[in-house]
């Protein structure tokens, strides 16, 4: 079993700089910053509050909520009304910011292309299950 937490170990020390430098690598060819580019990729599948992208994300309200405010100000979104909470509106992507989304996930995949070439579709849904089954692991930690 050991192994094992060892493994998973390994899993947590790569995880970390593979996502920084991957986002890096984006920013340098499209300036947009993480916190506004995790907004924008989260709002693809619809709109939320600032709170349920909080908690999606495992990041503080108030961070997101400076991120959305940055990204309001950009034209990449905006409130709208909330029929589930008169105080807490939800965002939803503009079009400009749907352009931006769209352009951040077409360099990576292409930045993803060379690399996961030879990577099968089980080494990949194996990836996925133990990052997933990590993070539900997670999911009691508090953020704010």
């Amino acid at each position: 079993m050991r192994q094992n937490e060892d493994r998973l170990i390994e899993v947590f020390d790569l995880v970390g700089p593979l996502y920084r430098r991957a986002q890096r690598k984006v920013e340098r060819d499209i300036p947009l910053e993480v916190g506004i580019r995790a907004i924008l990729t989260m709002l693809r599948h619809g709109p939320m509050t600032v709170p349920q992208m909080g908690r999606a994300q495992a990041l503080s309200r108030q961070f997101v909520q400076r991120m959305t405010n940055d990204a309001a100000a950009r034209g990449l979104v905006e409130p709208i009304p909330n029929p589930a909470h008169k105080r807490s509106s939800l965002i939803r992507l503009t079009d400009a910011g749907q352009a931006a989304v769209n352009q951040v996930v077409e360099l990576e995949r292409a930045m993803l292309r060379e690399p996961g070439g030879d990577l099968t579709e089980a080494d990949l849904v194996a990836c996925v299950r133990v990052l997933t089954r990590l993070l539900r692991h997670l999911d009691d930690v508090d953020v704010d």
